[in-house]
């Protein structure tokens, strides 16, 4: 019987889940029997908690954004706790208890902040000894994400070490590895114009991949307006992702547009449709933009959320990694300007070429079989406890 990792994700957005399946084919590469399982944090805390997160995130970033901004700028001033917060870690955390049980896991990985701040509070409790780690999946780490007895942080920059260090966090538990993502975003597996034809894009134009996020909300009509404006031979393509509603909506605006327009719903080789293209239009999420950065993608940066993906922006068009684009003009643009000066594209490819990390979930792979290795299994940690064989199902994780 392999050694067994339990990941706990969120169900806001793709990308929390997207970094564990990056990890565990990484840890898959490393250790063959490993066991490995993906659960939604979310399904243990109390159930008007996780509605009120999940639907009232993006019904409030939709709505009143400057309310959000507000509430997590905040948040990212205090060194406090609040009460509720705590209160709802601490009720999750003895949800969870059978949860561990049943898988006994050898390590826990937390991919967004929630589950990270419960399995804090679950070591607290029931197991100080149950190896925990943080994988921060944006360019920026929120106070929410840290706590001192969180074995390991993987984190994507230097400044977001730094941080973790002036809060706290010993500096042998942070490893900079860049956020995971899928290694076949950092290698080309074809020529581009092979690429383009087996995609059904078009090899004589130059090609501008939109993606509107996880969640669906991007500005894609302002996106498909802009490119309308470019005055360089292109086509686009759009990946709407599992959003029927929206696939249709913008089926509708392409029989409209006087460039080709080519939109696909859910892919598994988003990397192919980056790497046939030649520049990106995306909302900052901190996935897409590493899978980018990975792909060595031109990114312009349309309408970014409050909160993290403004930080996310803030980063990467600081290090001249991106182009923030504000309004359809600008969008043009900046879209022409990548498209039509070698000058600006060289200027990119250089500090693309700084930031990206391909290896990033090889790098945490790695973290977590050294505390795998170092730490004691969790028969031996419950030494001396009387187990109840029939309440473990070990085809969970088969």
């Amino acid at each position: 019987m392999g050694r067994r990792v339990l990941f706990l994700s969120a169900s806001v957005g793709v990308g929390h889940t997207a970094a564990a399946a990056a990890v565990q084919n990484a840890l898959a590469a490393i250790e063959p029997g490993i066991e490995m399982q993906t659960v939604d944090s979310y399904r243990y805390a109390a159930s008007i908690f996780s509605k009120v997160v999940a639907d009232g995130y993006i019904g409030m970033v939709k709505t009143v954004p400057q309310l959000y901004r507000y509430i997590y700028d905040r948040a990212e001033r205090s060194r406090d706790i609040p009460a509720f917060r705590r209160w709802v870690s601490q009720y999750t955390a003895s949800n969870l208890r059978a949860l561990v049980d049943q898988r006994r896991p050898d390590l826990v990985v937390c991919t967004h902040a929630f589950p990270c701040g419960v399995m804090s509070e679950y070591k607290r409790q029931f197991d100080p000894d149950l190896p925990v780690v943080g994988i921060v999946t944006d360019f920026v780490v929120h106070p929410f994400w840290i706590y001192t007895n969180i074995d390991a942080y993987a984190v994507a920059t230097p400044e977001m070490g730094q941080a973790l260090l002036a809060r706290g966090v010993a500096r042998e538990r942070i490893v900079v590895s860049g956020i995971p993502v899928d290694p076949r975003f950092g290698t080309r597996r074809l020529p581009v114009a092979e690429l383009r034809e087996a995609l059904g894009l078009p090899v004589d134009r130059r090609i501008v991949l939109m993606m509107g996020g996880g969640l669906g909300i991007g500005p894609l009509d302002v996106m498909i307006r802009a490119l309308g404006k470019v005055d360089v031979p292109l086509a686009g393509a759009i990946i709407v992702g599992r959003n029927s509603r929206l696939e249709k909506r913008v089926l509708a605006i392409a029989e409209h547009t006087d460039y080709p327009l080519r939109v696909v719903g859910f892919v598994d080789n988003v990397y192919d449709y980056m790497h046939a293209s030649d520049v990106l239009l995306s909302k900052p999420g901190g996935l897409t933009s590493s899978e980018a950065l990975s792909a060595e993608l031109p990114m312009v940066l349309v309408k970014p959320l409050p909160g993290q993906e403004e930080r996310n922006t803030r980063y990467l068009t600081s290090r001249r990694a991106a182009i923030r684009a504000r309004g359809e003009r600008h969008l043009a643009q900046a879209v022409g300007e990548i498209l039509t000066s070698p000058e600006r594209r060289a200027q990119l490819a250089t500090s693309i070429a700084a930031l990206r990390r391909p290896d990033a979930a090889r790098s945490v792979a790695e973290r977590i079989v050294e505390l795998l290795d170092s730490r004691q299994p969790p028969d031996q940690r419950a030494a001396g406890q009387e187990l109840d064989e029939r309440k473990y199902d070990r085809s969970a994780w088969s």
